[in-house]
């Protein structure tokens, strides 16, 4: 493929972006990694947890993604100082979502757990392992809102940094805290929010001394950001049903089922970080050039990226493919639960190209602040989904049904963004 000016910027905002990207879920399957040297059903209380919390924080995404957007499109529009009190009113919201959260889930804590079908000693480590999480759930939504303003002005370089750095300080912890110490999943849950909050603290820091923000908080601002940010918790308060219904689907297949689900969802989460580089890439470009008033531009960059997407897409599911041998040993698992993990390991591959253009799709709709169609096309995609998944858990399919009841629910999203990026009513342009 040959690079031109256009592929030159998505590279550069992309590949920091991957980096930064890939070390969420490298927490979480640094976690399994560890948490699968305990027996079980330590891996099973972490997958049901881990869902909850991927849920909780999958809703608080708009920190991210509207953040993106609203700083890109100031910042395309000349106006800096705009830009930085726009990305404080994120970083305020932020910090109060996540101190609600703790308020709100703590007590919920077994009845969530028991939801998704957790029952005994799988319940019982699955909610040490939430509710030591939560504290760290704050801290997880300022890092979100943090990135979110540099992404706007165009950084990504700084995020990866802080995001290896916090990925290197989480494995350490789990290693010390659990195989060290002998915590168990609790030391998993501790090293987590220790190396979260420090990268907060590091967000925060740079957000007064490097751009001179101003501390106090503009009450109008968080409130025009949480409104701003309503239809995309609708979005991906759709998308985090489909794979919490997922999850309790595999919950109630079986143990060695869940176990399986948890390491290909895990796998999964990886590869969707990673194409959401090229996503994060078009969320701060379609801003950018929009504030700009450049629609044409926006245009090209996305059918540019589109081809991005469908590339990365191909390369990933091959890869996961050549890994699939290896996985039972990465995780040791057991035989049981590595003979449930070839069939459904092939769907999710095949399922990558797909991935690669929803998630440009998304991001580009994202970054045109184009959030209203994103919330309606979440609900008619779920509405897909769920007689698919009804027809696996009333005939008795296996894993390998359920990740294509998934299959189903992707090729929903592709058509719905699909065709709203053929029109052009997402393409508003000025600040």
């Amino acid at each position: 493929m040959t690079l031109d000016v256009r592929d030159r910027q998505i590279l550069k905002l992309a590949v920091p972006a991957f980096g930064a990207l890939i070390a969420e879920p490298l927490f979480l399957l640094t976690d399994t990694v560890i948490v699968g040297r305990l027996p079980a059903p330590a891996l099973g209380a972490l997958g049901v947890a881990s869902t909850v919390l991927s849920a909780l924080v999958g809703l608080c995404i708009f920190l991210a993604y509207g953040t993106t957007a609203a700083v890109a499109r100031q910042i395309g529009a000349g106006d800096t100082r705009r830009a930085i009190r726009q990305g404080m009113d994120g970083l305020w919201l932020a910090a109060g979502v996540g101190l609600a959260a703790i308020a709100v889930i703590w007590p919920l804590a077994p009845s969530l757990v028991h939801l998704l079908g957790a029952e005994g000693e799988l319940a019982r480590q699955a909610i040490v392992y939430l509710r030591i999480s939560l504290l760290g759930v704050p801290s997880m939504l300022l890092v979100l809102a943090g990135t979110g303003v540099l992404r706007g002005m165009q950084d990504t370089v700084t995020p990866l940094l802080v995001s290896v750095g916090g990925f290197v300080l989480n494995a350490l912890l789990n290693v010390v805290f659990v195989l060290g110490l002998g915590w168990g999943v609790a030391g998993s849950a501790w090293g987590t929010v220790l190396a979260q909050t420090l990268a907060a603290g590091v967000y925060l820091v740079m957000m007064f001394a490097r751009h001179r923000a101003p501390f106090r908080p503009d009450l109008a601002g968080i409130r025009a950001a949480g409104t701003a940010g309503a239809a995309l918790v609708i979005r991906t308060a759709c998308l985090q049903a489909v794979l919490i219904i997922a999850t309790a689907a595999a919950t109630r297949m079986g143990e060695a089922q869940i176990e399986a689900h948890t390491i290909i969802f895990r796998i999964w989460t990886l590869l969707a970080f990673a194409l959401d580089a090229i996503a994060i890439a078009g969320q701060a470009i379609t801003g950018h050039a929009l504030g700009s008033g450049d629609a044409a531009g926006t245009r090209a960059a996305t059918r540019r990226m589109i081809v991005w997407g469908v590339a990365s897409g191909v390369v990933l599911g091959l890869l996961t493919i050549a890994a699939g041998p290896f996985l039972p040993g990465l995780f040791d698992a057991e035989a049981a639960v590595a003979g449930e993990l070839p069939a459904p390991l092939w769907v999710a591959a095949l399922l990558q190209p797909i991935a690669g253009v929803v998630f440009v799709l998304d991001g580009v709709l994202i970054g045109a602040g184009d959030q209203s169609y994103l919330a309606w096309a979440g609900v008619w995609t779920t509405i897909a989904y769920l007689p698919a998944v009804l027809l696996v858990l009333v005939s008795g399919g296996g894993l390998a049904a359920l990740w294509v009841a998934l299959g189903v629910w992707m090729a929903a999203r592709l058509v719905t963004l699909g065709l709203r990026a053929r029109g052009d009513r997402w393409l508003v342009t000025g600040a």
